[in-house]
């Protein structure tokens, strides 16, 4: 893409202080866009001119609402939302899969899918009234596959890719494009520490490369965007062969296992 293809659009993103919604926000500005960012804490855009920071808690339907009427009253109408803000807790000490708290699993539920829920349907009616709108939703390789000792982030990330195919399905006549970026282990706080994903034989990539993947899918129009190709892969394997996926993965949560004994 040409450094000027989005220039004039108005881009905003999620849970961007740092990490892939950082990258995100980064390269649509490089891109020519007018980007508009939130997180918990409103992000600090001093560096990039024509990006705006707002403080916004995606798991509450009024904060989702007031970050888009801010920001529109800001750069105009959004052309491009992106809804990356997300969670992660463990399953507990147990290593029982339902045992993490009933908080984590409702701040999972709310942040990871709601959050997303909340923003389209603040936006939708406009787009479709204009006839023209993207949305996209960051779910993560865990939403195609499993992630190993977090039940809450698997279940809640194969979720909000459910909801990203139903808002596919049901308003590309209105002329909305929906693309969910599905990436595998990239070098963010949420990875930090995690000898797995350090290791891991598909590579652990930078979040730019996730950015990249996106222009790539948008300008191809695919739904799926995968940063790591080979996630395409294991999830047609699984497809095919959902016994084999699950013992596959017995197989490899055994030697997790093993390897944080030998820690």
């Amino acid at each position: 893409m040409s450094k000027e293809s989005f220039s004039g659009q108005h881009v905003a993103v999620t849970g961007a202080t740092g990490g892939i919604g950082r990258a995100f926000a980064e390269t649509f500005a490089a891109n020519g866009a007018k980007v508009s960012i939130s997180d918990l804490q409103a992000p600090d855009c001093s560096s990039v001119d024509n990006m705006r920071g707002y403080s916004c808690d995606v798991s509450d339907e009024t904060q989702i609402i007031k970050f888009i009427n801010d920001a529109e009253k800001e750069f105009g109408s959004i052309d491009v939302f992106i809804s990356n803000a997300g969670v992660g807790f463990g399953d507990g000490p147990d290593g029982n899969a339902a045992g993490a708290s009933n908080e984590a699993w409702e701040t999972s539920w709310a942040v990871n899918v709601m959050g997303s829920v909340y923003a389209a349907r603040r936006l939708i009616p406009d787009w479709k009234q204009r006839g023209s709108g993207r949305f996209v939703i960051v779910s993560s390789a865990a939403g195609l596959l499993n992630q190993i000792g977090s039940a809450s982030y698997s279940a809640t990330k194969h979720a909000v890719l459910g909801f990203a195919e139903a808002m596919a399905i049901e308003h590309k006549a209105d002329g909305i494009a929906v693309h969910a970026v599905c990436p595998q282990y990239v070098r963010t706080n949420m990875t930090k520490g995690m000898a797995f994903a350090e290791d891991n034989k598909d590579g652990l990539l930078e979040p730019v490369d996730v950015a990249n993947a996106l222009l790539k899918s948008i300008e191809n129009n695919e739904f799926l965007v995968l940063s790591h190709p080979v996630v395409g892969d294991y999830f047609k394997a699984k497809a095919m062969d959902y016994e084999k996926y699950i013992h596959g993965m017995v197989k490899l949560r055994r030697k997790l296992s093993q390897d944080d004994v030998k820690l």
